[in-house]
């Protein structure tokens, strides 16, 4: 890397004797001395290798080299202090600038509420969406600086994890579909399960718990997103196995559909954790909680039980 030719204090000096007309003026403007102003003025010179003022006249006059640095030295430093500016508001406000991921359902639920509660305080937000696993690999190469993941998988004692809430694993069969007595096997019999890919985290995780209850349905359809899956079972093709937040993501299906509760367990809910790196974003972290558990508890979960009012009361939860 080449070196910087000169310092922005004796560039901000040289303009100010240019601007001043005289080093007096220059080191009142500046609060330093005249002997500190000239002192810059020549290192100014001895780091760039030209004469940019002609001294012979008083008061000193701007070199050809010298006119020519004034008229691009401006822009430079008014660059230098939007930097500066910037930095300054970073220490204020520890969201001026931040990079948050999540996976798709939480994003595309959760994520806007997020988005235009902390807009007022952050220049610059990035909303991220993907997978798991990808979304830990981000947040490990500091590409992001906090992310959203339904696992903890994290192996690295750098990386903190905070459990925001948990979600029940649902079934959802097409509205025309009658349950009778909470009898939901009898309805499963008689469609073929909507799967989630096995690719993916909620895949794997719905397929555990449907070994555990004990239900073993032929694998025949697959999917690797909420919306054509959902679209099958509100067509009455099938059923599936899924949560409150992916339901609240593709709720045009709502009409068509009807929620099963299913026996709870452990394993039947997922979990949605914080992951952000030791000792950064703090309070970032404590206001995505924050923000998050208002939004579930006073606008998503009232709304979805108003459609699908056999939702069960611990849908979501925060224990």
């Amino acid at each position: 890397m080449s070196a910087i030719p000169f310092d922005l204090h004796a560039l901000h000096a040289f303009v100010a004797v240019c601007e001043g007309g005289s080093m007096i003026e220059a080191a009142r403007k500046l609060g330093v001395t005249q002997s500190a102003v000239s002192q810059l003025i020549k290192s100014l010179e001895t780091q760039s290798g030209m004469l940019l003022l002609d001294r012979e006249f008083r008061p000193s006059r701007p070199t050809a080299a010298g006119r020519l640095l004034l008229e691009l030295a401006q822009d430079l430093l008014e660059h230098a202090q939007r930097v500066n500016e910037r930095l300054l508001d970073a220490s204020k406000s520890e969201i001026a600038q931040f990079r948050l991921g999540g996976v798709d359902s939480f994003s595309a639920t959760v994520g806007p509420a997020i988005v235009r509660a902390l807009s007022k305080n952050a220049r610059e937000i990035s909303l991220w969406s993907g997978l798991t696993p990808t979304l830990s690999e981000q947040l490990q190469r500091r590409e992001l600086d906090l992310a959203v993941c339904t696992e903890s998988t994290v192996n690295d004692s750098r990386i903190e994890q905070r459990l925001l809430f948990s979600e029940a694993f649902v079934a959802v069969v097409p509205r025309s579909m009658a349950v009778a007595d909470g009898d939901y096997r009898k309805v499963f019999e008689s469609l073929p399960l909507m799967r989630y890919t096995k690719r993916s985290v909620i895949g794997q995780q719905i397929e555990r718990y449907l070994r555990h209850i004990g239900l073993d349905a032929a694998r025949r359809f697959e999917f690797d997103a909420t919306d054509p899956l959902l679209n099958l079972v509100a067509w009455g093709i099938g059923y599936a196995v899924t949560t409150p937040l992916c339901l609240w993501q593709s709720r045009h299906c709502l009409d068509d559909v009807t929620v099963v509760p299913l026996p709870a367990s452990q394993l039947g809910r997922r979990n949605f954790f914080l992951l952000s790196r030791e000792g950064e974003w703090t309070g970032l972290a404590d206001e995505i909680s924050v923000i998050t558990r208002q939004v579930l508890e006073q606008q998503i979960s009232p709304a979805i039980q108003a459609v699908l009012p056999t939702l069960p009361k611990d849908a979501f939860s925060w224990k």
